[in-house]
């Protein structure tokens, strides 16, 4: 890519104005490749190392981020070899983009999409603990044991499991909710999680994903996410590095 303005790189990738971008420099918040950047300083996106308070960010106007509330029934896929309902069809034409894990094809709930490779890995990889947030619907009663066991793990087949936080939302009449809040994301891991403490899943939505939440998404809803909620997500990201 051609070398540019720093402000300039900034403002085009939707940091603000050119001159709120000027301001980010005089007040030291952007570094280049380390050092404290001056107004003047020029990058070629793609080879310099920029940062806005300490953060890496990304100065590709072409990434794109999407908030998706998947509907049961819909597999994780941008396409389908089995015919089924991918989740292509809740996007604008012609997006490339990929999701940020899975959530299997009964479950709904919160999915991010994105072609940010480098922040996905993160996002997904266990050592930066970003919460992912469930409901979960279950047959029985969940007991205050049960959660117990279930914060202080399970052995399950692939190795053991746990929730960092969980409580009971409902529990009457042989039914029951409950809210877990998980590091990991391992295939079906919280319906095999409580299925080994006696309370198999029969719905289960995702509500959040480290800063980013559900709220304002009808089932098939998408939006694309602000700069701030971008920032924000690297930022959960980088913890444990």
């Amino acid at each position: 890519m051609a070398v540019e303005r720093l402000q300039r790189a900034l403002a085009r990738a939707g940091f603000g104005s050119r001159r709120t971008c000027e301001q980010l420099i005089v007040e030291r918040r952007v570094t280049v490749d380390g050092v404290v950047a001056t107004l003047g300083d020029k990058v070629e996106v793609g080879t310099n190392i920029v940062c806005l308070d300490g953060l890496e960010v990304d100065l590709d106007p072409d990434l794109r981020y999407y908030a998706l509330h998947k509907p049961p029934g819909v597999v994780t896929t941008m396409r389908d070899p089995q015919g089924r309902p991918d989740i292509t069809a809740f996007l604008p034409e012609g997006t490339r983009v990929f999701p940020v894990g899975r959530l299997d094809r009964d479950s709904e709930g919160l999915l991010l999409l994105t072609n940010d490779g480098e922040l996905a890995n993160r996002l997904l990889h266990p050592r930066h603990g970003v919460e992912k947030e469930y409901l979960a619907e279950v047959d029985g009663e969940p007991t205050a044991k049960q959660l117990a066991r279930v914060r202080s793990g399970v052995e399950l087949d692939d190795g053991p499991a746990r929730a960092v936080r969980g409580r009971i939302i409902a529990a009457s009449k042989g039914r029951g909710a409950v809210r877990l809040v998980m590091t990991e994301g391992r295939k079906r891991e919280v319906r095999r999680l409580l299925a080994a403490v006696g309370l198999p899943v029969t719905r289960l939505i995702r509500l959040r994903i480290g800063p980013i939440g559900l709220e304002g998404l009808e089932p098939g809803g998408v939006r694309s996410l602000e700069r701030g909620e971008i920032q924000a997500l690297a930022l959960a990201a980088s913890a444990g590095r």
